[in-house]
């Protein structure tokens, strides 16, 4: 469990900016899932989806998804991990291969998280921002995800990465503005997710 507990590169949550504001989300909650949940709802919410709302800069490390209020669902989740973390809840990452437009392909990777509950285990969870057509909430043992799975192709990847994966990385690190990361949205072909698995 210790891995999903790691400050590291991009889920940076010894970071003063993210050590400070998961600890005034904490205020009050006397419980994992009450914590869990107030750091939730503050990315879902206050965070800016970067393409909802057409911001930039395109951030990655959870610290730079805090300063600048925005970020891809990938960031987010990024953010979400270290604000869990740093109060001493598991948290991990996970993905889901859905279609980007019209429920056919193309193909994208959608990042969302997973965090240890101690009276439910692992829960997963997705604060990439509602919107008409997408309402994600906090509700566990319920799973009230996103995006559902819906057409051959998509699938829910039933890893929790401790650490965000390449794919993700390479685009938020090389593409300097929301439309470009648009253009340019990480896929991954199911045939590979064995490959990425053994490494």
């Amino acid at each position: 469990m210790q891995q999903y507990l790691e400050s590291t590169e991009y889920i940076d949550w010894k970071s003063p900016e993210v050590l400070a504001k998961a600890q005034s989300l904490a205020v009050g909650a006397d419980s994992d899932e009450a914590i869990a949940e107030k750091c939730f709802i503050f990315v879902r919410d206050e965070i800016k989806h970067s393409w909802d709302y057409e911001c930039n800069p395109v951030t990655c490390k959870a610290s730079d998804v805090l300063r600048y209020g925005t970020g891809y669902c990938y960031a987010k989740s990024h953010l979400l991990a270290a604000l869990l973390r740093a109060n001493g809840i598991p948290a991990g990452l996970c993905y889901q291969r859905l279609t980007i437009n019209h429920d056919k392909p193309p193909f994208c990777l959608h990042g969302l998280n997973a965090v240890y509950l101690k009276n439910h285990g692992w829960y997963r969870l997705d604060a990439r921002g509602n919107k008409k057509g997408v309402s994600a909430d906090f509700c566990p043992p319920v799973e009230r995800l996103a995006f559902p799975i819906i057409v051959d192709g998509e699938a829910d990847l039933p890893e929790i990465w401790s650490a965000p994966i390449m794919p993700i990385i390479s685009v938020l690190q090389e593409k300097k503005t929301y439309k470009e990361v648009a253009d340019n949205l990480p896929d991954i072909q199911l045939a590979l997710i064995d490959k990425i698995r053994a490494s």
